[in-house]
């Protein structure tokens, strides 16, 4: 996720009666789709809580796309995988994944987190962003390849609600930085928000999977807790590029859980 100086600096009060502007510029904010309207960051931050709901969105899309070109064309599993991850990542604009190699960047550095923050924002990338990049799409790529080709779109779909729970999760009990735009949504999160996409989430993951999908959904949620742990042993405060991070990670964790499942014959 992007880092920008938008709006109010935190300690501000997050507007919680903005309109239906705020869902739609979350979904523009989210994807690559040109939906021409007008909203501030801080009527987006409204409904951080549903961006599940917007995950499952995205998770049609590209699920949709990887039961064509399994089920339908039976393209190789490997380049199949390749193409579905492709636009996994094209379609929500690369921002989380730019957010996963500023991550990965900070997290590498040494120094006091002020200096690791200071890294982790800046332009170029390093060898700390490029190796957490390789590995988690790597991984993520593998997983997606080892998933059959009957259950692949429901594998996908949920994977999306469960990188967006993640996020949720990241944001919730994380304490935000004084600048760039991650701070409303982490200021716009409590528990209550939480166990409501947690909620919506675990519905959807049963109504598409059963048990497994719940499985899912609680992995990407552990995923999600894990990155607040990591980023606050390594910067104290969490920001956009951190939520990014808990994005691509709680994806890659939910369809490694999958695979061992599979494996395991669930």
């Amino acid at each position: 996720m992007m880092e920008k100086d938008l709006g109010p600096k935190n300690g501000d009060k997050i507007n919680r009666s903005g309109d239906w502007r705020g869902f739609l510029g979350l979904i523009s904010f989210s994807t690559i789709l040109p939906i021409n309207i007008h909203s501030t960051i801080q009527e987006m931050a409204n409904y951080t809580w549903i961006w599940p709901l917007i995950g499952g969105f995205i998770g049609i899309i590209v699920g949709g796309f990887a039961w064509i070109l399994v089920d339908l064309l039976h393209l190789p599993s490997l380049i199949s995988a390749a193409l579905i991850y492709s636009l996994a990542i094209y379609f929500t604009g690369f921002h989380h994944l730019d957010g996963l190699i500023d991550f990965g960047d900070g997290i590498m550095a040494h120094g006091n987190p002020e200096s690791k923050i200071k890294i982790m924002r800046d332009k170029r990338i390093g060898t700390g962003g490029m190796g957490a990049v390789l590995t988690i799409s790597l991984i993520t790529f593998a997983a997606i390849a080892s998933i059959p080709g009957s259950i692949i779109f429901a594998a996908i779909l949920l994977s999306e609600i469960a990188a967006k729970l993640g996020l949720v999760t990241c944001a919730t009990f994380s304490e935000p930085l004084d600048d760039g735009t991650g701070r409303f949504f982490i200021d716009s999160m409590n528990w209550k928000f939480l166990l409501a996409s947690l909620l919506v989430s675990l519905i959807l993951g049963f109504l598409t999977f059963k048990i497994i999908g719940i499985i899912m959904i609680i992995a990407a949620m552990v995923a999600g807790s894990l990155i607040t742990l990591i980023s606050r042993r390594n910067f104290r405060k969490a920001t956009g590029d951190v939520l990014g991070a808990s994005n691509e990670i709680s994806r890659m964790f939910s369809l490694i859980v999958l695979v061992i499942l599979i494996a395991w014959g669930f």
